[in-house]
C-alpha cells in the first residue's frame, strides 16, 4: 500500500467529509486532482513562481538591467517569462524575442557541429590540428628558460575542450603573451580574417604544452576556423545548414540587421556590430553569435533529448553521452571561474562531476556554459531539464551570482 503524503491526507479527509454530506463534485475526485494542479511535469508551480521575485530583487539591486528566465522538464517548457528591462536605460520592456549577444554561449554550437562532421568520418578527433592549418606547425612554447618545442602535436579533441594551450589576452598570467596576443590582435578586436589570423597565431608560443592544462582560451575559434576548411563552407554556412534551419533558429544571427536593432536587448548596437562578418573578419567561433531564448532552448532541447528533436537526429546518444563526460581528467587548471566548483569539462560544456562540491543542486553529469555578457545555461539529461538565463550583465561577479541564483531556484522548484 503506498504511504499517504500530507497532500494526500488532507486530500483524504475533505473526500470522508464530503462522501459524509453527499457532496456528489468532491467526491469524485481523485486524490491527487490538488497535487496535479500545484505541478507540472514535476515542478511545483508555486516553488517556480519564486523566480520572478528573485529577478526583480536583481534588477531593483541595479545587477541586471532585465532578463528572461525560461526552464524545459521532460520536453516542456514549465516557466517562460521577461523581467525589467530590454536596455541598459531602462526605458524599454524585456521581450521574449529579445536578441541577446550569446558570447560564449557559441562555443557549444560550434562544437557540436564540429562533432557532427566527426560523426560523418570527415575529421577526428585525434586528428593534429595541423592537418587543415598548417599555419601552426611551428608552434613552440612558453617557458621560463625559453621557448620549447611541442611534447605532442594539438588534436582536434585539445580545441574542444581548452586544453591546446593557447591562452585569452585578458586570462593569461603571462605578460609576454598578453602583449603578443593583443599586438597580433588575435581575438579580431578589429576586423582580421582568418587565414591572417592563423599565420599570426602561429608565431606566438603556447601557454602550456598541449594536453596538460585546461585554460579558458582562443580554442573554439581556431576549431571553427578549422571546421570552415574540413567542411569547404564558411561556418556562417555550416552552423546554418547543420543546426540553425534544421533547428528552426531563426533569430540566431553574427550581426544585426537594421529590422533587429529594436530588439537587441543591453549595451546600445555598435557599428561594427551591425556589419556582415563576411569577407570582413572571420566568423568568431568561440563567441560572435547573437540569438534568443526560443532559438537556445531548441539547441539545449537538442542535446538533452539525446541529440534528437522533431524526429530529426543531429547526434547520436552515444556522442551526446561522450561530449558531457569528463576530458580533463589529470589536467591542470579549473573551470570555477564560470561554473563554481565541482565540474570539469567535457567537449564544448563544462561537466558536473559529482552531487556534491557544486555551489548549487544538480546532478552527475548536467552540463553549463556561459557567455561574458550575462547569458548562462544548463542542460541535466538525467531530470531532462533545460535553464536559460538571458540577461546583459558583463560584470564577472555579478554573472555567476545570476546564475547559480536561477539555477538554485530552479532545483529549488523541482518536487518529482
Amino acid at each position: 500500500m503506498a504511504l499517504l503524503t500530507p497532500v494526500r491526507i488532507a486530500s483524504f479527509t475533505l473526500l470522508v467529509l464530503a462522501l459524509g454530506t453527499g457532496s456528489s463534485p468532491l467526491a469524485a475526485a481523485p486524490f491527487t486532482t490538488a497535487a496535479a494542479q500545484d505541478e507540472v511535469q514535476g515542478m511545483s508551480r508555486e516553488r517556480l513562481a519564486r523566480i520572478a521575485p528573485a529577478v526583480k530583487a536583481q534588477i531593483d539591486e541595479k545587477l541586471i538591467p532585465g532578463a528572461i528566465t525560461l526552464v524545459s522538464r521532460r520536453g516542456e517548457v514549465v516557466h517562460y517569462e521577461t523581467h525589467g528591462y530590454l536596455d541598459e536605460a531602462r526605458t524599454k520592456p524585456m521581450r521574449k524575442d529579445a536578441l541577446f549577444r550569446l558570447a560564449s554561449m557559441t562555443k557549444p554550437i560550434v562544437t557540436v557541429a564540429a562533432m557532427m562532421l566527426v560523426e560523418q568520418g570527415r575529421m577526428s578527433l585525434q586528428d593534429p590540428v595541423t592537418k587543415w592549418l598548417p599555419e601552426l606547425a611551428d608552434l613552440k612554447v612558453d617557458s621560463p628558460t625559453g621557448d620549447v618545442a611541442l611534447a605532442r602535436p594539438i588534436w582536434v579533441q585539445d580545441l574542444m575542450r581548452h586544453t591546446a594551450g593557447f591562452t585569452y589576452s585578458d586570462r593569461t598570467t603571462s605578460p609576454r603573451l598578453k602583449r603578443l596576443y593583443e599586438d597580433a590582435n588575435i581575438e579580431a578586436r578589429e576586423d582580421i580574417l582568418g587565414d591572417e589570423m592563423l599565420k599570426r597565431l602561429g608565431r606566438i608560443p603556447l601557454a602550456h604544452q598541449p594536453g596538460t592544462f585546461w585554460e579558458y582560451a582562443i580554442t573554439v575559434d581556431v576549431l571553427g576556423l578549422l571546421i570552415e576548411r574540413v567542411a569547404h563552407q564558411p561556418l556562417d554556412v555550416l552552423l546554418k545548414e547543420s543546426l540553425f534551419d534544421p533547428l528552426g533558429m531563426k533569430s540566431t544571427v553574427w550581426w544585426v540587421s537594421p529590422d533587429n536593432v529594436p530588439r537587441l536587448a543591453g549595451a546600445p548596437v555598435t557599428e561594427r556590430l551591425q556589419q556582415n562578418p563576411s569577407g570582413r573578419t572571420y566568423f568568431k567561433g568561440g563567441g560572435g553569435l547573437l540569438g534568443t531564448a526560443d532559438d537556445y532552448l531548441r539547441f539545449a532541447q537538442m542535446m538533452v533529448n539525446g541529440g534528437t528533436l522533431d524526429g530529426k537526429r543531429y547526434l547520436s546518444k552515444k556522442t551526446v553521452e561522450f561530449m558531457l563526460s569528463q576530458h580533463t581528467v589529470g589536467m591542470g587548471g579549473t573551470t570555477v571561474a564560470t561554473t563554481g566548483p565541482g565540474y570539469g569539462f567535457g567537449l564544448g560544456f563544462g561537466v558536473r562531476l559529482d552531487q556534491g562540491m557544486a555551489w548549487v543542486p544538480g546532478s552527475p553529469g548536467d552540463a553549463m556554459w556561459a557567455g561574458a555578457n550575462g547569458t548562462s545555461f544548463w542542460i541535466d539529461p538525467k531530470e531532462a531539464l533545460v535553464g536559460l538565463y538571458m540577461a546583459y550583465s558583463p560584470t564577472p561577479a555579478v554573472r555567476i551570482q545570476t546564475r547559480m541564483a536561477f539555477k538554485n531556484l530552479v532545483y529549488g522548484a523541482m518536487v518529482k
